[in-house]
C-alpha cells in the first residue's frame, strides 16, 4: 500500500504587506510554516500552534518594536 503524499499547504500574505515582499504563513500538517515570500521557493520554519500563539502575543505586546520606532 502506498501512502499518499501530504497535501500541499495554502500559503497567505498579510493584509499589511508591503509591495516590496514580506512574510507568508501556512497551516502544514500540526505546524505552522513561516517563508519569505520573495523566495517561494526557498527554506521555511516550522512553529508549533504553541510557539506560534506566543511568538503573535509578543508582536501584539511589542516586544520586537525597534528602540525608537
Amino acid at each position: 500500500m502506498s501512502a499518499s503524499p501530504p497535501p500541499k499547504p495554502t500559503w497567505r500574505k498579510s493584509s499589511r504587506s508591503a509591495a516590496n515582499g514580506c512574510v507568508e504563513i501556512a497551516s502544514f500538517q500540526s505546524s505552522i510554516a513561516i517563508r519569505d515570500s520573495k523566495d517561494r521557493s526557498g527554506a521555511f520554519l516550522l512553529f508549533s500552534p504553541a510557539e506560534w500563539r506566543d511568538f503573535l502575543g509578543g508582536v501584539r505586546a511589542g516586544e520586537f518594536d525597534l528602540p525608537g520606532a
